[in-house]
């Protein structure tokens, strides 16, 4: 079998990166060897949704499954066998959000790892602003639902672990982070109202930021283009799929689909067409500021 074409790893910043990274690799060879999932299952004394979700990224792996498989694909050069193994072996090391696991749900774990790894972030928000544009107080009021000075120990790490995320906008190499609000997600007073103005003079300091992107969509405008929150990520790691991802109230969909994400892209698109312009959008936070 001639040699494959070994994915870099050097965008994969976090464990659920690489294990997307390894699993599209896997799926490749699946394919290229025409071998079903369903042999490739029995192959590891598995089931075949066990090899689909691991060719998706979706559960960890373990070295001798991998190893077996590459086997029966036919991949026997030692440096793409050592790739392999040492992506089984990151992928495997617990992300910095570890040890919040008891408070994040799973559906959500993987996001915090694809947020990590991505390149361009898309939002649209109509209840709340954006967690990664969130101040402490603002967070604290929405988690605790109404309380800005909650000091319960589960409400103090959830905060702790949204303002850790926040990071990553200032980081060596960030995000680009587009996020369109609906005007009603200023109309919320979470907290009262000083937690709003503060809240909204922190959204006047990131619309500086090089990386950062903010447009409100006024009253007369919203709710034509899409009817719930969602999310797009995209990676510059070429082996990382495009990302839709949609949170429901016990759990999220992450929609990879060519036909799904060309929706939600149009969705965005019109959005951010129907918004304030971001120097129009300051207009408004301003007067809305001096208001509170």
């Amino acid at each position: 079998m001639a040699p494959i074409d070994l994915p870099g790893s050097e965008q994969a910043t976090g464990p659920t990166a690489r294990r997307m990274i390894l699993g599209t690799q896997l799926r490749r060879l699946h394919e290229k060897a025409g071998i079903t999932r369903a042999k490739a299952a029995w192959e590891i004394r598995a089931s075949e949704s066990k090899i689909s979700r691991m060719e998706l990224g979706r559960v960890g792996f373990k070295e001798r499954d991998v190893t077996d498989l590459l086997t029966m694909y036919g991949v026997h050069d030692p440096a793409e066998r050592e790739w392999a193994v040492k992506m089984v072996k990151e992928s495997n090391q617990p992300g910095w959000w570890h040890p919040y696991n008891d408070l994040v749900p799973s559906w959500f774990d993987n996001y915090i790892g694809l947020e990590e790894a991505a390149s361009r972030i898309r939002t649209y928000e109509l209840m709340f602003v954006p967690g990664l544009l969130q101040t402490e107080r603002y967070a604290r009021a929405v988690i605790s639902h109404g309380d800005p000075d909650s000091r319960d120990e589960g409400v103090e790490r959830k905060v702790g672990l949204r303002m850790r995320r926040q990071k990553l906008l200032s980081g060596p190499k960030p995000p680009r982070l587009w996020a369109v609000l609906d005007e009603a997600v200023l109309e919320r007073p979470f907290g009262g109202a000083a937690v709003l103005k503060q809240q909204i003079s922190h959204l006047l300091e990131l619309i500086d930021l090089p990386n950062v992107t903010i447009q409100v969509i006024p009253f007369d405008m919203s709710g034509f283009a899409a009817e719930s929150a969602f999310s797009l990520l995209q990676f510059a790691e070429p082996d990382l799929p495009n990302i839709a991802y949609v949170e429901h109230l016990n759990g999220a969909q992450y929609l990879e689909k060519p036909e799904d994400l060309e929706v939600y892209g149009r969705a965005f698109d019109r959005l951010a067409v129907d918004a304030e312009t971001p120097d129009r959008t300051r207009q408004m936070l301003l007067k809305k500021r001096e208001e509170l």
